[in-house]
């Protein structure tokens, strides 16, 4: 039989206490979840530098505020980019935002609140409304599953938001539900953990692209033609900007 030593003895037993505390310390802490990983892009040390003006897809969002007519209801909704290149500060061949029609999903919490609206929707009528929004009466998901934005240009205005942040004037060709119209809108920008947070909004009527707005009982229960589309994206840096000149939210 091997005869331990003192030192190797007290060597063991703090090696044992040390593994103790560490299972005890694992089991103790809660697990980080999917989606701190998703929303944080400071997070993604593991995967591959991006490349230049690429948008972090897992991070960001786009929000669509709905209003309703009648007796309906009004509704936030969330939804992912497939792909997407942003340039800020080109004149010309700015970029493309892909949306992923298909992650369109109403009345999530934090669509909610980033549109404005309180209180929560189950999950029966959440899955109602989905039914009908990807529906081929409306969006129509399984024959167009991506809108496209080509940013034609994405220059400096020399104004502040609201917010106190540098402004960008967006304008290209929007394509939904196969048809295509120009938009143009206002962005504003700000550093964060070394990426572009980019935030802009722009307004659109559904029939404009085709799309004929959600009612029932002859028009008493419905949603309005109008669309209010937040971006909320994180961009990867070009040479087009000084970042010194981007304020920074750290």
């Amino acid at each position: 039989m091997i005869q331990l030593t003192r030192h190797h003895r007290c060597s063991r037993r703090s090696a044992v206490g040390l593994i103790a505390a560490t299972l005890s310390l694992s089991l103790a802490s809660p697990p980080v979840s999917s989606k701190a990983l998703e929303t944080s892009p400071a997070q993604e040390t593991s995967r591959p530098q991006p490349k230049p003006a690429e948008v972090q897809t897992q991070a960001s969002r786009v929000y669509v505020f709905v209003d309703k007519i009648g007796l309906g209801h009004q509704h936030g909704v969330e939804a992912k980019l497939s792909s997407g290149t942003l340039v800020l500060g080109a004149h010309q061949n700015a970029g493309t935002l892909v949306f992923d029609m298909k992650s369109f999903s109403a009345d999530t919490p934090a669509a909610r609140k980033y549109v404005g609206l309180s209180g929560t929707t189950d999950a029966s009528t959440r899955g109602a409304v989905n039914t009908n929004m990807r529906g081929s009466a409306v969006l129509d998901v399984a024959r167009y599953p991506t809108a496209t934005f080509e940013v034609l240009s994405a220059m400096p205005t020399g104004a502040s938001s609201p917010r106190g942040l540098p402004t960008y004037q967006l304008r290209g060709n929007f394509t939904l539900h196969g048809v295509t119209r120009p938009l143009v809108f206002l962005a504003d920008v700000q550093q964060r953990s070394g990426w572009l947070h980019v935030r802009g909004s722009f307004t659109i009527k559904q029939s404009s692209f085709g799309i004929q707005p959600y009612s029932k009982a002859f028009g008493a229960i419905g949603v309005t033609d109008q669309l209010k589309v937040f971006g909320d994206l994180y961009v990867a840096p070009t040479d087009k900007i000084a970042m010194m000149e981007i304020p920074s939210s750290e």
